[in-house]
């Protein structure tokens, strides 16, 4: 997603910088964050001053430089020719409120499978103020979100995901795979409960504001604009954000409670974004968790997409089980690229999870390096040795 890379320029050091009327900087986020932790119901009245020039500027350079431009057409190295001029008056017009958030250019990205996703690319100055507004929201959700949270949050990537779920599929009693899929998300988020989840934490109505901007943009396809009556785009610096927050109301915190009072055996719970994967150590709950969390999304405007949602015996007794029933091998699931299967650690002949690239990844990946190898034909054999030895390494790694 664009704006999460963090560049040289970037600089994490402590600033202490004022605006002429409250202190700003990452001290001031950092205190945003302790009280934020110190109270879980505290609602924040005064957060848009942190939305400092320094702020604004950071996040600028965290911005992907090569990144397709949006509907102004304004590379990342044409607007930083007049940095301190653009920043002053973006900062300017942010606090009197004269702010106005621009559509999305709306492109299409192909799938693995075939089918194109649409992808919202922000204009570069709505990239700059999302970053940066992001990032003081995120001193106060992050001490709300739960651990079992792992996309797109800072510290928190896919090896951590997919670590967790190895880990509590092998050490926890899973007989059960609830492999989730939520049908368009992006498309579905509701503005209204979004904002009702928002309000929950952040008082300032300027940051209010400045999100139902965003939402209410729209798209520009072709020329002609679109309005948006629901949904985030997809690619746009806010939306992975604004997605862990409405998962967290929706999905998240249910599912903590569901687990706790009506989970007769153990469960697990991993979810990326709008990915998610559940184990169940007993097929009855299971069951009773698939009904009732498809009653939970219908109330926030979602439903799960029953063609790719999944209920599947694995674990450590599937193969034996399915032996005796003559089912044949355990059914595999698919998660962050990889497909997940019940196995043996070779060295002590105990169950283990092995992972591999999905299939139709890895066949288009080989055909990308087939073209690859016919450009570099006339390259001496040990160049080309060289890149391709730093691909395969890539690849394990």
């Amino acid at each position: 997603m664009e704006g999460r890379p963090l560049t040289k320029e970037n600089t994490s050091e402590p600033n202490s910088h004022r605006t002429p009327s409250r202190e700003s900087g990452p001290n001031g986020l950092e205190r945003v964050r302790e009280a934020a932790k110190k109270d879980g119901k505290q609602k924040f009245t005064a957060l848009l001053h942190h939305v400092s020039i320094d702020l604004l500027r950071e996040s600028y350079y965290s911005l992907k430089r090569k990144a397709a431009p949006g509907v102004d057409g304004m590379t990342w190295r044409e607007y930083g020719e007049d940095l301190e001029g653009r920043i002053g008056d973006l900062h300017g017009r942010i606090h009197r409120g004269a702010y106005r958030a621009r559509p999305s250019r709306r492109a299409w990205i192909l799938k693995s499978d075939g089918r194109k996703r649409p992808l919202g690319i922000a204009a570069l100055e709505d990239k700059v103020v999302q970053c940066a507004v992001g990032k003081v929201l995120n001193q106060i959700w992050e001490e709300d979100f739960l651990g079992f949270s792992y996309g797109f949050r800072p510290g928190r990537g896919q090896q951590d995901a997919l670590d967790a779920l190895w880990v509590g599929i092998v050490r926890k009693k899973v007989n059960w795979i609830l492999d989730l899929d939520i049908r368009s998300f992006f498309d579905k988020l509701q503005h209204e409960w979004l904002v009702r989840f928002v309000e929950h934490r952040v008082g300032d109505r300027r940051v209010v504001r400045l999100i139902q901007k965003w939402l209410k943009a729209g798209v520009v396809e072709d020329g002609k604009w679109f309005q948006a009556e629901e949904g985030s785009p997809q690619g746009s610096v806010i939306s992975p954000i604004l997605a862990n927050l409405y998962l967290h109301y929706v999905l998240d915190l249910w599912a903590k409670a569901w687990r706790k009072k009506q989970a007769r055996g153990e469960m697990i719970i991993v979810r990326y974004a709008d990915d998610g994967v559940m184990g169940f150590e007993k097929r009855e709950d299971a069951d009773q968790f698939l009904t009732q969390l498809q009653e939970r999304l219908r109330k926030f405007g979602l439903e799960l997409n029953l063609e790719k949602t999944r209920l599947i015996e694995f674990g450590r007794y599937a193969t034996e089980r399915r032996e005796k029933r003559g089912e044949g091998k355990p059914e595999t699931f698919n998660f962050l690229g990889f497909t997940h299967i019940c196995g043996t650690n070779h060295k002590t002949g105990n169950f283990t999870v092995h992972r591999k690239t999905i299939g139709k990844r890895m066949a288009a990946r080989l055909k990308e390096l087939r073209a690859k190898l016919r450009q570099r034909m006339h390259e001496s054999p040990t160049a080309t040795g060289k890149w391709l030895g730093q691909v395969v390494r890539g690849y394990f790694q």
